[in-house]
């Protein structure tokens, strides 16, 4: 039995999961295939054989999606392995898409 004068609340709150972003590796002339496996295993976590599949596919199709992340992880792995390309002197190229 509701006391007048007394009002309840209602708090609704929308939990949404945060956007994903795919990481996406592009291909020069100069950054070596091996440099590619070494930051798909080392940053990206990818078994070898996954590794050398992906860099193939950099390869032979120009662009290849290595991984899918929420934002702060897929920019955090793209600036690790950008990092490690410039102290090896590589142009190596990454770019982030929004995942649809």
């Amino acid at each position: 039995m509701a006391i007048q004068g007394q009002t309840k609340e209602k708090t609704r709150i929308d939990i949404h999961e945060p956007k994903h972003y795919r990481v996406i590796m592009h291909n020069d002339d100069f950054t070596s295939m091996e440099f590619v496996v070494e930051i798909l295993i080392d940053i990206f976590k990818k078994d070898t054989y996954e590794a050398e599949r992906l860099m193939l596919m950099v390869h032979e199709s120009g662009r290849a999606a290595v991984g899918t992340y929420p934002y702060d992880i897929a920019a955090t792995k793209v600036n690790n392995a950008l990092a490690r390309a410039k102290t090896e002197g590589f142009p190596f190229r990454m770019t982030l898409e929004e995942d649809k």
